[in-house]
């Protein structure tokens, strides 16, 4: 620009074209073009055509069609911009290359572009969070498992909670939030969920919720909102938590003992985000999350217990079906109408008096054999023996105690698995079989009323340690025996020869005074 005003100020102070030209060392043309121009206001820069665009030439009335065609037909049934290359090549023999073709769709569905179409910046008050559900890997207890993470944001702060899960229905979700309401010691006030079949469903304006989660916002007195469908961007704050949470806390993946000692890892982790600033308002997250706590609702003095009952009535078996799942409550409830009590952790079966039968850990998806709990098949196996070669506990116990049942008579098995019975309902399976075990190691009865009495001692950590017994004891008794026997000779002798002696002097007396 400084060789531009030189130019403009030599021909306004009269210089010919030719002189201005020789002192600032320009062309002529150069000095034509800037002191013909008239206007110098600045104007917004346009785009310079690609090499290629000419290959066009012809095919963008056709093309224009076929897109405005496109809008009376169905979503997924419109021309993509490979279908719209292919079309022109086969049918009009366009020779051209794919990249003109595409930037031309572009420029087509931009200029064509509904007023109302996009994204909108949307506002979130105090107070509100947004609910969704994700993917990552952990490793709990050594293996690595695919888990669901259940993720809360809250909007105006940006801060961000996260709970995994082995799925993802209405009792992980009740329980991720009681836990999440706990820890902030508050409930929000409006939750945004998707379309999470678990809790509920919107079509439409219609919004079919679960029993158990309604009952679960009356409980904490907050409310639910359901985006649309395929309507991520209605909670975009927690659609980004989601990825970010799984990038920056779980990688590389976060090793437990167990899912809650995985989930108390993740509440921590997420507490040193929020030391963060927020990414727009400056300010730390924590400070900000303040705001929403006080925005929030009171919790009521008694924590929700997320659980679902039905009914069931068990088969000939005793078993149960619980989501394409079946479990063994025992042949003594055959054909009984038992209550199964389902949460995000395990199953558990009541008789018809709400009495606690057995409970199992809940398994997700499809398992492969009946879930049973050994203990729950001994009475049927003590008043059958005879069924012990078949029965689906052989396979669970230790190989000495499988030896011997296998070899006893069925007096003796029924015996045995009796005390195993007895042992397993003071403590449990395990124990019982374990105490069994030891016994038969050491070369003495398991079926006898010892079994119990280790198994207790076992789960007490009361047991003694064994180890080589030293017998010399009994000797050193044995010499104290022999010393006090000798020591107590000794006195005998000693008195005998006081005796006499005293007999021999009152003699000796009497004949002197004679």
């Amino acid at each position: 620009m400084t060789v531009v005003e030189n130019i403009r100020r030599l021909d306004a102070d009269g210089v010919s074209a030719r002189q201005i030209a020789i002192e600032l060392g320009v062309s002529r043309g150069s000095v034509a073009k800037y002191t013909s121009i008239e206007d110098y206001s600045p104007t917004p820069p346009r785009p310079a055509a690609r090499p290629g665009a000419q290959s066009l030439e012809g095919f963008t009335e056709v093309i224009d069609a076929w897109l405005v065609d496109d809008a009376r037909r169905p979503r997924k049934q419109r021309h993509t911009a490979r279908r719209v290359f292919d079309r022109p090549v086969t049918e009009h023999d366009y020779t051209g290359s794919y990249s003109p073709v595409q930037r031309y769709i572009k420029a087509h569905k931009a200029a064509h572009r509904a007023r109302g179409e996009g994204f909108q910046q949307l506002v979130w008050p105090a107070g509100t969070a947004q609910v969704d559900f994700g993917e990552a890997q952990a490793l709990i207890a050594g293996v690595k498992i695919l888990l669901h993470i259940l993720v809360v944001t809250f909007p105006y702060s940006n801060m961000r909670f996260v709970q995994a899960y082995r799925g993802e229905t209405a009792e992980c979700v009740a329980h991720g939030l009681r836990t999440i309401f706990e820890h902030i010691n508050a409930a929000p006030r409006q939750l945004i969920f998707d379309n999470a079949t678990g809790i509920g469903r919107r079509t439409g304006k219609k919004v079919i919720e679960s029993k158990l989660f309604g009952s679960f916002k009356a409980h904490y007195r907050c409310q639910g909102r359901y985006c649309n469908p395929y309507s991520g961007h209605e909670k975009g704050n927690v659609e980004n938590a989601v990825g970010f949470l799984r990038r920056n806390i779980m990688v590389p993946e976060p090793e437990a003992q167990s899912i809650e000692g995985l989930n108390q890892m993740l509440l921590s982790r997420c507490a040193q985000l929020a030391e963060e600033d927020h990414y727009r308002k400056g300010a730390p997250i924590v400070e900000l999350f303040g705001e929403d706590v006080a925005a929030c609702l009171e919790l009521p003095g008694i924590g929700f217990d997320p659980v679902r009952y039905e009914s069931r009535r068990a088969d000939k078996t005793g078993a149960v079906l619980v989501e394409s799942n079946t479990y063994l409550a025992g042949p003594a409830f055959h054909d009984r109408l038992l209550t199964v009590g389902i949460r995000h952790d395990r199953i558990e079966i009541l008789d018809e008096h709400c009495a606690p039968v057995v409970v199992f850990d809940r398994v997700y998806g499809k398992a492969e054999a009946t879930i049973l709990a050994p203990g729950s098949l001994l009475p049927a196996l003590v008043a059958k023996p005879g069924a012990w070669g078949n029965s689906p506990v052989r396979t669970l116990v230790a190989d000495p105690v499988r030896d011997w049942l296998d070899a006893a008579a069925d007096a003796d098995r029924a015996r045995l698995l009796t005390h195993v019975d007895q042992a397993a309902t003071a403590t449990d399976f395990d124990t019982a079989i374990e105490a069994a075990t030891k016994l038969i190691t050491v070369g003495d009865d398991p079926a006898s009323a010892g079994l119990g009495m280790l198994a207790r001692r076992i789960v007490q950590g009361a047991e003694p340690a064994t180890a080589v017994v030293d017998l010399g004891v009994y000797d050193q008794l044995t010499g104290i025996t022999n010393t006090i026997e000798e020591s107590a000779a000794a006195q005998q002798v000693i008195i005998e020869e006081v005796s006499t002696e005293e007999v021999s002097t009152g003699q000796i007396a009497v004949e002197k005074a004679a």
